[in-house]
């Protein structure tokens, strides 16, 4: 009877407790639920893209303007050299790929932000074998037999984002991502534009050092004829000696032009991340192709190009660290807990009754920092009032370059053709001045000054020409370039695709 009644009392006091846990987790669970409704408000300021005045478009019509920012630019010089050359420097160019890296090591920061939304789980397991002192107390020995001590468990800890601490500080890791994405776009950008100038400037140093030396050559011959004359007793010697003068003089210029030609090489070695060597070469610049200007181009294209994407995404960052500052006034909750096995022996480590958890919560809030939370605060309303000045400065200065751009194209296609003209009537006032010498009507003197005058058109025809596809590759350069896109995406993967939360 005795027993039954002791079994009895037992079995109530075992449904106590047990009653007395679920209340518990009921409160602690409606804790969490009034907690995490209240998580959904965000401290801080919501981003909201500035308005900056911009005009509705150029002088020109749209279309075109869309479908060529579409393409591959640079393969509209139609030269495949210059295309094997820009597919090297994407995959060699060590910028390039600091910058890859630089994406990565982002993603990983934005990734180890995030987690801070989630739940913290980490394991762990202690053995500790223990003697005691037989000689404790004073004066009286005792005798403790050794000692065991095992535990196994896990540990939890989660801040709850009641305020949107966190998650304004996701913001702005993820914002920093992006605009590490974009510089790594600028990069390309200005990888590929590079390459294609440098290569312009390489085919107009080897036709400047193709037409000194046939100038020289031209200048061989005509010394060989003012010999002859002078030796059939037809001219003076002066004619010799000019005639050798002006050789030398532009004998002397072809190792200056060789120079430029070895140095350009090597500065587009280093592009294409290699070291100094010879380039392979492609058509001459009179076969490349002058890319079309854009019949047009509206404003919002512009919003693609990488510098203006950068100074937006450190501007959402800006804003969004002004909420993480401004979380600091507010208390930060945590939920705790434990769970595991605790034993003295070992082998007792999994019997029933050596379960134990532990569950509860802390607050911690400030009550003095004398002033730190507020100058925390200010730096971050400074610094999103810095950003928003270069965002809308980064967008003043995109549209000043494009229209620099366009009227490059412009006036240095008139150039060339003016340059063009030049050419063709000086070639007729040599060809004349050559005549009228061989016929004795006129000096050498004349000659010679033709010849200058020849060699002077012919090296600033060629340097109108690769003017005018300078130009049109910083009106691409200008515009952002269709072709990002698709070297991004071959270069660094989406985010979604490339950060992992385990």
């Amino acid at each position: 009877m005795w027993l039954k009644n002791c079994r009895s009392v037992a079995m109530k006091l075992r449904q106590k407790t047990q009653r007395r846990r679920i209340s518990a987790m009921r409160k602690l669970f409606i804790s969490v639920l009034a907690l995490l409704l209240a998580g959904c408000f965000k401290i801080g300021p919501d981003y909201q893209k500035p308005i900056v005045d911009t005009p509705n478009k150029w002088r020109f019509g749209e279309k075109a303007a869309r479908d060529l920012t579409n393409t591959q630019w640079w393969g509209q010089l139609g030269d495949p050299a210059l295309n094997r050359l820009v597919d090297r420097a994407l995959l060699g160019n060590l910028d390039l790929q600091m910058a890859v890296a630089s994406v990565d090591k982002y993603m990983g920061i934005y990734g180890s932000t995030r987690s801070n939304l989630f739940p913290q789980l980490s394991g762990s397991a202690e053995y500790l074998r223990a003697q005691s002192s037989n000689r404790s107390i004073p004066g009286i020995t005792t005798n403790h037999p050794d000692s065991d001590y095992t535990q196994m468990g896990a540990q939890m800890n989660w801040e709850l984002d009641v305020w949107g601490k966190l998650r304004r500080a996701n913001e702005a890791a993820y914002a920093d991502m992006l605009g590490q994405e974009a510089i790594q776009r600028g990069v390309i950008l200005t990888l590929v534009s590079d390459v294609a100038t440098t290569y312009i400037q390489l085919r107009t140093y080897d036709r400047d050092l193709e037409i000194s030396r046939n100038v020289v050559d031209t200048l061989k011959e005509q010394l060989r004829i003012a010999r002859r004359r002078f030796e059939e007793g037809y001219t003076s010697e002066l004619e010799v000696t000019q005639a050798e003068s002006e050789l030398q003089r532009r004998n002397a210029q072809i190792p200056i032009f060789e120079k430029n030609v070895a140095e350009t090489e090597h500065a587009l070695s280093v592009l294409l991340g290699r070291n100094p060597g010879p380039i392979e070469r492609g058509k001459t610049l009179d076969e490349l192709m002058v890319p079309p200007v854009p019949a047009g181009l509206p404003s919002d294209l512009l919003a693609r190009r990488p510098d203006i994407q950068l100074s937006e995404q450190l501007l959402i960052s800006a804003n969004a660290n002004i909420g993480v500052a401004r979380g600091a006034y507010f208390p930060s909750i945590s939920l705790t807990g434990n769970v595991g096995q605790l034993s003295t022996q070992a082998a007792t480590l999994f019997t029933p009754g050596a379960n134990f958890w532990t569950i509860g919560s802390t607050l911690a809030t400030p009550i003095f920092t004398a002033g730190k939370i507020a100058g925390q605060v200010q730096a971050a309303e400074a610094e999103q009032r810095r950003f928003l000045a270069n965002y809308k400065r980064t967008i003043i200065s995109s549209f000043r370059e494009f229209e620099d751009a366009l009227i490059g194209t412009k006036k240095t296609k008139e150039q060339r053709e003016s340059q063009a003209r030049r050419v063709a009537a000086v070639e007729t006032y040599f060809k004349l001045s050559k005549i009228r010498y061989d016929e004795g009507y006129t000096d050498y003197i004349t000659v010679l000054d033709s010849v200058r005058q020849l060699f002077d058109a012919q090296i600033d025809l060629i340097q109108a020409q690769s003017d005018n596809f300078v130009a049109s590759i910083n009106l691409y350069r200008a515009m952002g370039g269709g072709w990002i896109v698709s070297e991004e995406t071959a270069h660094t993967p989406k985010p979604q695709e490339a950060v992992y939360f385990p």
